[in-house]
């Protein structure tokens, strides 16, 4: 086990030094430089000392040596668009709102999605089945800033029930996550459903019959528990993306997170801002895959963990 984590610690450590060079290449192959905004005329001496300041007139190699290792010591240095403060400090103030949503996010749509997932399972090719096929089809195709200007219509601008935008309040999270729930809800199920019906029609669930057992006793002692693995597979993926904030949600509802700054980072050519945001998700997915691995050993004991 400790040997199986350590190769993927330094796995993940390369998987995050190749994505920091694609998106540097990528970030100085765009046109245009950070401060070459038309709302920002500058002259050539001015500008010389801006990119002298921030290290930009340094060689292409040089500039993301220093950014790799402002990243590797937690010291991401100031944002281009905002010097008053630090990229961490950004983080520090804009990833809770982000987290919050992300978290509650999952703690509605995941528990939603199972139930559903196992009711069109359980009841496979009735009523039941096709309505809870159907609500899961409509939160897996719908996307999700289709449904906020929807509730954003029902809710606020006809009921007069719920504020349009702003994360002060618990009234203020009730649109936004419904909008966000939608794709992970719709995920859970279809893989709830496909992982129990695979493991409900084998072979090892027949002998558990012929021996007398309940329907409920094989469904939770073993049903359950081998569907586990790909279900795990397919929902740890979703923790990350949905805790580092959702663009169009967070834009639609203005929720002050890490996904609406993105987006205007990658708009100002805020290379310190998208370096950090994309290395961060980058980081995140590799621990939450390596989570899941760990969590397949504790819902299969047949599952080890080697090289």
């Amino acid at each position: 086990m400790t040997r199986y984590l350590i190769n993927r610690i330094f796995g993940l450590i390369a998987v995050l030094l190749i994505i920091s060079f694609i998106t540097f290449v990528m970030m100085k192959a765009i046109p245009g430089g950070p401060f070459d905004q038309e709302h920002m005329p500058l002259s050539e001496a001015q500008k010389a000392n801006i990119l002298r300041s921030f290290g930009l007139d340094k060689p292409f190699l040089e500039q993301y040596v220093r950014l790799v290792w402002n990243f590797a010591t937690f010291n991401l240095g100031y944002s281009f668009s905002n010097r008053t403060e630090t990229v961490n400090e950004f983080f520090a103030r804009a990833w809770p709102p982000s987290a919050q949503l992300g978290l509650l996010t999952m703690a509605v749509s995941i528990p939603i999605g199972i139930l559903l997932g196992s009711i069109s399972a359980l009841r496979a090719n009735t009523w039941a089945d096709y309505l809870a096929s159907t609500i899961s089809l409509i939160g897996y195709v719908v996307p999700g800033f289709v449904m906020a200007y929807l509730l954003i219509l029902i809710f606020t601008v006809n009921l007069k029930w719920l504020p349009l935008s702003g994360w002060d309040t618990p009234l203020h999270w009730i649109l936004p996550v419904a909008a966000n729930m939608l794709g992970p809800m719709g995920i859970a199920a279809r893989y709830t459903r496909i992982s129990l019906l695979e493991n409900m029609r084998a072979d090892y669930v027949r002998t558990a019959h012929s021996k007398g057992l309940r329907d409920i006793q094989v469904f939770r002692k073993h049903v359950v528990r081998n569907a586990l693995i790909p279900m795990i597979a397919a929902l740890a993926p979703l923790f990350p993306i949905l805790i580092t904030g959702s663009l169009f949600i967070e834009s639609v509802f203005l929720i002050p997170g890490i996904g609406r700054y993105f987006s205007v980072s990658i708009l100002n050519r805020d290379y310190p801002m998208i370096m950090a945001t994309v290395l961060i998700l980058t980081a995140l997915i590799g621990f939450t895959n390596l989570v899941s691995d760990v969590l397949y050993t504790l819902a299969d004991p047949r599952v080890r963990l080697t090289r």
